[in-house]
């Protein structure tokens, strides 16, 4: 792709409005902190007091807002008393000297840009820290001064967490939201496969709902029976489903076991979706009848044998623990022993630290983007005060905020501030013209401002921009700042930061596309390995360990998730592939994802422990390990793998105790082969705008980070 094209990308991303749900009682919960803390500082202490408590109310609110499945309070208080202790110790320093405040800014940039090493919610806190101290070391003027303006910012992060406690917004609503949609995205998945038995399932509500699933052990006491088990449940019912469509081991394509096998879909769909409503409002589970029928019709034993029995038998069993598990006030409670814990912050102290040192390599992607990030803001306060226009720190917080670590979001997010900044500043000085508010009334459509970013964060960068910059110009118009004195300030020097930031990543790259081969080959033996931990509970029934099996699983998602997010990257990125084409990305990635599928089905029948062992499934298991092993080899050092091991185990086989087992595994063989194909006659041409086709999917869950979500954060503007 060329920069021209790239540019024009992420300009157009910029400016997108989407279309996403908002939660505007969460929105106005904030804005009260927020006017409560103003209001308070403005009547005692003054306009320059309420400033300050104002910007750490906001970020505290703000904090709140991120991917996150901590508990909001704890974000909140978090991020007001972090950016307390940045701005007393940045008024400290930078009130000597610029040099020395210089210095400090790069160890702040620099630790703020190897935090994102820790998850983006992490990173997002620590940006906007550095970004909002900037301003607010400009307010103090001695250093009791700046003592209390730190105070009053811990203040508004405290007031802020109070108000969470004190009136909760659906209590568990995320959680419940999360895993509710995971079971209307199996209840779908199963009306799909009546028409299609092989059809792709989207595995990003199932991801979801593991990660919402982790708690902390105080939530674990706490959280509600409904959430307790079904997740689990659902991410068990989905390879049965898959198996029960699937001809190759379930019912034939055509006659009346298939009529049956579409009704049981069906009724599987009503029954999870049944669920799926009960979970999200937390009310009785209403089940149609005729669902239920279908799925304890006695006939079912006549039309079905072998693979499909067994596979309608444990569907009905698992939907009846679902509908239990939905049941509000069922009885069940959440043994904090069996929960997936979380580590409190403090016992996340560590892992985040060894996570940001595991950074500190040449060719890190999060250490170039602390080298970059602390370079363009040094470089943009320097710039800010040579220049003769005030405010010099709006440069540098521009810069901190529309950095990431990654290409796309920084020219995304660099386009999007410029443009709403523009919008914002221009309607806030209308306003400011036409009703020449006082004091009180400023701080008011502050407040309103904040509100109404609170609300519509979500709907873009841009727009949410928009908002950011009434706020600023109407606090600082609570001091008498006059707007012609800020707002063309305030667009240049937004303009030359978000110039910087551009610049910086064009100067000092940290490109994804190069990486892609990697990423494939870890793909590649990641599937391997979890096909074969299936095989080897074939070949050892009696002494296989389950926990293995989703372990394997786990590590295998966990590489999914690393090709998806490195090819979505590499996708916008101006630079040409090297070693691997769009095509032949696509090709080799619908081909493991179908290996993993093909493994998930032999997982949905895995034998009992009183079964005989298997000693070609042994043979196999070990075969297959190191075949793809080696392939992921090959697949670095742009070579076509092979896979002969494999392909002469199955040559040797006779007669295999599973009828299932010998299906799958010539499956497997094959999707193998797809993936050499794939890598051998795909056309050299450079990547496109897409990522690899989810087909069949092995589910895949993006790499999750000590005590945060995956994915980036929810939103991050900052003033």
């Amino acid at each position: 792709m060329s920069w021209v094209r790239a540019l024009k990308d992420t300009a157009r991303s910029g400016m997108t409005v989407e279309r996403t749900r908002l939660e505007p009682l969460i929105a106005v919960r904030a804005a009260v902190g927020l006017a409560l803390v103003v209001g308070v500082s403005l009547a005692l202490l003054g306009p320059g007091a309420a400033a300050s408590s104002a910007f750490g109310a906001y970020m505290a609110a703000l904090a709140t807002f991120q991917k996150s499945w901590r508990p909001r309070p704890v974000l909140a208080l978090a991020a007001g008393l972090t950016l307390a202790v940045s701005t007393f110790v940045g008024y400290l320093v930078g009130s000597s000297h610029v040099p020395a405040f210089l210095l400090l800014l790069a160890v702040w940039c620099f630790v703020a840009g190897l935090v994102w090493a820790a998850g983006p919610t992490v990173g997002m806190i620590a940006s906007g820290n550095v970004a909002i101290m900037l301003v607010t070391v400009t307010l103090p003027t001695s250093v009791p001064q700046a003592a209390g303006h730190a105070a009053l910012i811990a203040a508004g992060g405290v007031v802020q967490a109070l108000l969470i406690v004190l009136f909760p917004v659906r209590r568990w609503g995320a959680q419940r939201d999360a895993l509710a949609d995971a079971l209307a995205a199996e209840a779908d998945y199963a009306r799909r496969l009546r028409h299609d038995p092989v059809a792709s399932f989207d595995p990003q509500p199932l991801m979801r709902a593991r990660d919402a699933a982790t708690v902390t052990a105080r939530q674990a006491r706490r959280r509600p029976a409904e959430l307790h088990g079904a997740r689990g449940l659902a991410e068990r019912i989905r390879p049965v489903l898959a198996s029960l469509a699937d001809p190759a081991v379930g019912a034939p394509g055509e006659g009346p076991a298939r009529d049956r096998v579409r009704e049981l879909l069906a009724a599987a769909g009503s029954v999870l979706d049944a669920a799926a409503h009960a979970i999200r409002h937390g009310d009785p589970v209403r089940l149609p009848a005729p669902a239920l029928a279908v799925l304890k019709a006695p006939d079912t034993a006549d039309l079905f044998q072998g693979a499909p029995l067994r596979a309608a038998r444990r569907l009905a069993a698992l939907l009846d623990d679902v509908l239990e598990t939905a049941e509000p006030g069922s009885g069940r409670t959440a043994d904090p022993q069996e929960s997936m814990l979380r580590p409190t912050l403090w016992e996340l102290t560590p892992v985040a630290l060894a996570s940001v040192g595991a950074e500190l390599r040449p060719g890190s992607p999060v250490l170039r983007h602390a080298v970059r990030v602390t370079a363009v803001a040094c470089s943009g306060y320097l710039i800010g005060h040579a220049l003769p226009l005030g405010h010099a720190y709006w440069a540098p917080m521009a810069s901190v905020m529309v950095m990431r670590p990654d290409f796309t979001q920084t020219y995304t997010r660099a386009v999007a501030r410029f443009a709403g900044t523009l919008v914002g500043v221009a309607v806030a000085t209308a306003v400011v013209q036409l009703a020449q508010p006082g004091m009180y009334l400023s701080g008011l459509l502050a407040v309103v401002s904040a509100g109404l970013m609170f609300t519509l964060m979500r709907t873009g960068y841009a727009v949410a921009m928009v908002f950011v910059s009434a706020y600023v110009v109407f606090l600082l118009g609570m001091g008498g700042v006059r707007w012609d004195q800020t707002v063309p300030d305030r667009v240049a020097l937004t303009l030359l930061g978000g110039l910087l930031a551009m610049a910086a990543y064009a100067v000092y790259p940290a490109w994804e596309t190069p990486r892609l081969r990697t990423r494939l080959a870890d793909w590649v033996a990641a599937g391997g390995r979890y096909a074969a931990v299936v095989l080897e509970q074939y070949a050892d029934p009696a002494g296989a360990r389950r926990g293995d099996v989703r372990g394997a699983l786990l590590a295998a998602r966990d590489a999914r998730a690393a090709w998806d997010e490195a090819l979505d990257r590499a996708a916008g990125e101006p630079v040409r592939h090297r070693g691997i084409s769009r095509a032949a990305a696509d090709g080799a990635g619908r081909a493991i994802a179908a290996m993993g599928r093909h493994a998930m089905l032999l997982e949905a029948h895995l034998p009992q422990r009183s079964q005989a062992p298997d000693p070609d499934a042994a043979a196999l298991a070990h075969a297959l390990r190191t075949a793809t092993e080696e392939g992921a080899r090959a697949v670095r050092e742009r070579e076509v793998p092979r896979w002969d091991g494999v392909r002469a185990v199955l040559a040797g086989w006779d007669a295999p105790a599973s009828g299932v087992l010998r299906g799958a595994a010539q499956q497997l063989l094959d999707s193998l082969d797809e993936v050499s194909e794939a890598l051998r006659d795909a056309p050299r041409t450079e990547p496109g705008t897409g990522a690899a086709t989810r087909d069949g999917n092995l589910e895949g869950t993006p790499r999750e980070r000590p005590g945060e979500p995956p994915g980036e954060a929810r939103g991050d503007p900052s003033p």
